[in-house]
């Protein structure tokens, strides 16, 4: 049998950034990732000379996409039932992008970030009034979901826009769409990159309901479960993964990334947990032609270490599935 190729991809930031990082991920590393959510435009153009100066290995810049963020000034713990006020950019709390304040209704509930923030639109005026439905931390560029409704985005931001000029004009061919909701997401995405490399990012309740209409106008998907369970109640992520790879399994020359949480542990330790290389190689098992680190390389305390269990991980699946090896 023979043994198809599975790809390592590391999202690149504070602690990977570096000469050393860079220097180890020599084969090892397929591709490595400028997260637009959290680079400037200015900080993507001298992410891009730095990488090229000190490697070969291919770069992805991952758009924004359809999605709202945060703009904080001051992170603070907000509690429940208490007041705040959303407003423009000289406020504490504002949004982005800003096209997304008329759209907003009272009643709506916006889920912020990932610590299970909630806040009520009371009232709309000059500015949004919420209430605190469920106390957490307000942090700064987090992704808000509105919980009762779908508002309309378009497929990049303006900033999205520019980072793609900026890419080709330094030759960069692989592309992320962020938050790919339907199939007019991908045509507009093709039309815009036409000769390069593109990954469609699989993290809406809608994406995976129009996965088999996607399917076939894309090449390469990624599976970004941490968004996804935004969207999709958390014990229904399993499922719908394994869905999505049953798909995958009847269209050929398809490709499917798996991201999200796969080595969380590592952000401060340096070895993972039991769970976690048991998701790993099951989502292995089910298909993924690729393992993406994201914060474990971007800001975790371990990102080498992070690498090499993937590379021990995809060793040992190789192992137990080509080479029929078993342990005992």
């Amino acid at each position: 049998m023979s043994q198809k190729k599975i790809e390592i991809i590391c999202t690149l930031g504070p602690r990977s950034l570096n000469k050393n990082f860079i220097k180890f991920a020599k084969n090892k590393i397929n591709l490595l990732r400028l997260n637009m959510s959290h680079l400037s435009l200015e900080d993507l153009k001298k992410s891009i000379k730095f990488i090229k100066k000190h490697t070969k290995i291919p770069i992805c810049i991952d758009t924004e996409g359809a999605q709202i963020r945060t703009k904080v000034k001051k992170e603070k713990f907000l509690k429940l039932g208490q007041t705040i006020k959303i407003a423009n950019s000289k406020n504490n709390l504002s949004l982005y992008p800003e096209t997304v304040y008329e759209q907003i209704k009272i009643n709506d509930i916006l889920n912020v970030g990932f610590n299970d923030l909630k806040l009520e639109v009371l009232k709309k005026k000059n500015h949004i009034l919420c209430k605190v439905l469920s106390s957490g931390k307000l942090e700064n560029n987090k992704g808000v979901h509105l919980e009762n409704r779908k508002i309309k985005l378009n497929f990049l931001t303006e900033k999205d826009f520019n980072a793609i000029k900026i890419g080709k004009r330094f030759k960069i061919k692989n592309y992320a769409l962020s938050f790919t909701n339907s199939v007019e997401d991908i045509n507009k995405f093709n039309s815009l990159l036409k000769n390069e490399n593109k990954i469609f990012k699989i993290e809406t309740l809608s994406a995976t309901k129009n996965f088999k209409k996607i399917a076939k106008k894309g090449h390469c998907f990624l599976i970004d479960r941490g968004d996804l369970s935004k969207d999709v109640k958390i014990e229904n992520i399993p499922i719908i993964q394994r869905n999505l790879f049953n798909i995958k399994k009847n269209l050929n020359n398809k490709r499917m990334f798996v991201a999200t949480n796969l080595l969380e542990s590592m952000l401060k330790n340096n070895f993972p947990t039991k769970g976690e290389v048991n998701d790993i190689f099951n989502s292995l098992e089910m298909g993924a032609d690729g393992l993406v680190l994201a914060s474990e390389t971007a800001i975790g305390k371990y990102p080498q270490d992070a690498v090499k269990l993937l590379q021990k991980m995809i060793k040992a699946f190789r192992k137990s599935k080509y080479k029929n090896i078993k342990y005992f």
